[in-house]
Parts: C-alpha cells; structure tokens; sequence
C-alpha cells in the first residue's frame, strides 16, 4: 500500500487558552505546561463533521490527481459523526458524490492506524484499488466542559489520505486491551421505561497519569516493534508522527529513543487532541509544507480509550 495524497480541515473558531480562563478554573501557563497546546479548533454552531470530513476527503483526492469517481472504498475513522445513524462515511459517499461502498471505524485516537490496516487489507486482496480514509472528529461534543483537567485538551478537525497499490506499507501492529477504567465516555442512556434511569452526560472521562504511563510504554514498545519488523532502527527514520494528545508525551518517547527534536514535528500547540484525526491532519500540514521528499522513512504510533494502539512504518512515495 501506498499513499497517494494528503488532505485536512478544520473549523474557523480558534479557542486558545486565555479563552477557556473565562469560565474554568484554570490559567494559560498551567495548560501550556501540562500539555503543550496554546490553542485548539472547534467545531462552530453552523459546522458540521460531515462538512469537515468532505474538505479533507477532497483535498487528498486533489492531493493525488484522482477523480471521485475513481475511489473504491470509503473508511471513517471517528468516535462519533453528526448522527448515530446513518454513518459519517455513509453520508460523506454521498457528500463527495462517490461511488463506492463507505463505513466507520471506531478505535479512539488509534482510529487511523487501524483504518490503514484496513485500507491495506482491501488493497492487498484486490477487492479495491483506490481507499479514501477520512478521519474526523468533534470531541468538543463529547468534551465534559466543566472538567479543567479534560476539556482544555481537545480539538475538532479532520485529515484523509488516499491510499492505493504499492509496497511503502513496511510494518504494522494493532494492539486492544479491553480495558475501560483510565479513558471513556459513557453513551447516552436514552429514554426507554425498561432502561437505566436517565442522567447528565459526563462526557470524557480521564485518569491523566495512567493515561500518561499508558501512552509512552505502549508508543515505545510498538515503535521498536515496527521498526525491527522494518529491518531498521530508529536512526533509520527520518520522521516520527505521533498521535497529538500531549506535548509531553511526544517528548518523553523521543527521549527514550535518543532522537532528535526535529524528528518528532508536532501541530498539538495549535490543534489539540483531534483524536483519530491527530496523525493525518499533522501529515498533512508536514507534506503542504514540503517537509518529506521520496524515499523518506515515516514512523506512525497511536494510542487510545479501548485501549488500543497503532504503529507503522511507511516509506513516502510521493514525487
């Protein structure tokens, strides 16, 4: 498998941290060095997900000279679109006027490595050619806006690539643990008499430190695993794209790996946690800006609520 083009978008509200002071508990200086992350994007009143996912889907088309007409497959990585029912990509086929068969996949942040597996699984048996997957994300709808440990992380916005034939996919490993306890958020309970008595939505619920812990072991020790599956080392890799959840994290993986800073780009100042849509979106911005040139080693790892993980190695192909 290849990728054959880039795209994102994001809403037009900027919220940066001064903002957020107005009605939590919390300061500038306390978020920045906790997290990394200056500002975040959110999803305005007349925004959609939907709208979001369309942009990014057409710009990796645009990114790649393919037509929609052209694309097989559709995957959506996203915890949740704008309905329950029907799927974002469902409504995204139609949005982009594609043609093809689309449905959503839903592994948290690790969303996008697991999208990819799937992208190569199509591919590699022949039953399509080219797969558009969109990652989007609205966790400002999820986010418990009362919680100054939680709701201060998160962003909205969405990133795609188009995928096709080829041999740059050189290694990767999905991971679950079937645990709940340190990262989730309820479902709604809904108004049946039969069911559970109803109650607030407490949206995103956190264990910081354990996530923390969680985080860095498993980026490392998948990384080091995809790598040798590779047959490099980590001084082979020219970029590591890591899931933006914490500007700490990326640090810390960096330092255990004994890499240089500039091997490690991050957009999580900016962006804040996107979730799923972390890894594409920061591919994205990194190759409008020219950063990866033919032949580049990039190094991709996820984490997230599941709890899951992602990582692969692919090599760049694009001129």
């Amino acid at each position: 498998m290849n990728i054959w083009g880039t795209g994102s978008a994001l809403p037009a509200l900027s919220v940066d941290n001064e903002r957020l002071t107005k009605f939590l508990d919390t300061s500038d200086e306390w978020i920045r060095s906790r997290t990394g992350i200056c500002e975040r994007r959110i999803l305005g009143a007349d925004e959609t997900l939907l709208g979001l996912g369309a942009q990014a889907g057409a710009r990796a088309l645009e990114d790649a000279g393919v037509l929609p007409a052209d694309v097989d497959l559709l995957i959506c990585a996203t915890l949740q679109g704008d309905t329950i029912t029907p799927s974002l990509a469902s409504l995204l086929q139609a949005q982009m006027g594609l043609a093809c068969p689309a449905f959503d996949l839903n592994a948290a942040c690790s969303g996008f490595p697991y999208a990819l597996n799937a992208a190569d699984a199509f591919i590699a048996s022949g039953k399509a050619r080219a797969v558009l997957v969109v990652a989007a994300e609205g966790l400002s709808r999820l986010a418990n806006w009362t919680d100054r440990s939680t709701c201060v992380l998160f962003g909205d916005g969405a990133g795609a690539v188009l995928c096709g034939p080829g041999e740059a996919l050189k290694a990767l490993k999905l991971t679950s643990a079937g645990a709940k306890q340190i990262l989730y958020a309820d479902a709604e309970p809904g108004g049946s008499p039969f069911g559970t008595k109803a109650r607030a939505f407490a949206g995103i619920h956190m264990e910081g430190q354990e996530v923390y812990r969680f985080a860095v072991s498993s980026c490392l020790r998948d990384l080091e695993a995809v790598i040798g599956q590779a047959g490099l080392t980590p001084d082979d890799i020219d970029c590591f794209v890591l899931h933006q959840a914490n500007k700490r994290i990326v640090e810390a993986v960096r330092a255990r790996l004994r890499q240089p800073e500039d091997k490690f780009p991050t957009n999580i100042e900016r962006r804040g946690n996107t979730s799923s849509a972390s890894i594409p979106i920061l591919l994205d911005e990194l190759n409008r800006a020219g950063r990866f040139k033919a032949g580049d080693r990039l190094a991709l790892a996820a984490f997230g609520a599941g709890l899951t993980t992602g990582a692969c190695v692919i090599e760049w192909t694009k001129a």
